[in-house]
């Protein structure tokens, strides 16, 4: 059933549009590459997933800052496979992390046609957590910047979703009204309660198919979005 009354889209990019775990998982295999790591990055990454997860709940709560987030996500994953580096190289490799990462511009299955379609329709617009100068460059390389009208981050807003400012800084840089805009993200916490809090309507990206309230609209996959707009 189509969402009466939507002027304005607003997108999370990491883990919606922009395929975070593959473009992920191509990074470290490449910077283990460079830095001639005898580890399979597959095997970091079984370790890796769940810890930096961890970290960035941290990092949305400002209990760590963005430097801390970098170095101990790698350190706390390397230890916990037991493999020893030196705190140089962990540096170096979370340098290189950013640097290589915006290289690899995988998107979600039908991200373009949905866009492609969308944009026709509606403002569309960006609110991320993610750090700015990386944000911008993985939307630019997958060439999806020309579809947003605004692009809001934490780091310009000063607080991260799910606090209520970043979606008012978003809707006030937009010109949106709440009730004339929806929240699409993957994140039940930051995008879906946060937005539901500053009044936006909700559409949970669930591609992890994780047990959501039911009275929450959501998709599995991207394609699905048009059944609502």
């Amino acid at each position: 059933m189509k969402i009466k009354g939507i002027k304005h889209i607003f997108f999370d990019l990491d883990h919606t549009l922009w395929d975070f775990d593959k473009n992920s998982a191509l990074t470290f295999e490449k910077i283990f590459e460079v830095h001639k790591l005898q580890l399979r990055a597959s095997d970091f990454l079984k370790a890796y997933e769940p810890i930096n997860l961890n970290y960035w709940k941290l990092y949305r709560e400002e209990k760590i800052d963005k430097m801390s987030l970098r170095y101990k996500r790698l350190k706390d994953s390397f230890d916990a496979v037991d493999y020893k580096i030196e705190d140089a190289i962990i540096n170096q490799l979370s340098s290189d992390y950013i640097t290589y990462l915006t290289t690899y511009n995988h998107l979600f299955d039908g991200a373009i046609e949905l866009l492609d379609y969308l944009h026709q329709h509606y403002d569309l617009h960006i609110i991320t957590n993610g750090f700015e100068e990386a944000q911008q460059r993985k939307m630019d390389n997958s060439n999806i910047s020309k579809y947003f009208k605004t692009i809001t981050n934490s780091e310009s807003a000063g607080v991260k979703k799910p606090n209520p400012k970043i979606f008012n800084y978003a809707l006030q840089t937009s010109n949106a009204l709440p009730e004339q805009s929806v929240m699409i993200g993957d994140n039940y916490e930051a995008d879906i309660l946060g937005a539901i809090d500053v009044g936006l309507d909700v559409i949970l990206f669930n591609y992890h198919n994780f047990n959501a309230e039911p009275h929450i609209k959501q998709v599995s996959k991207l394609k699905d979005l048009k059944k609502y707009l």
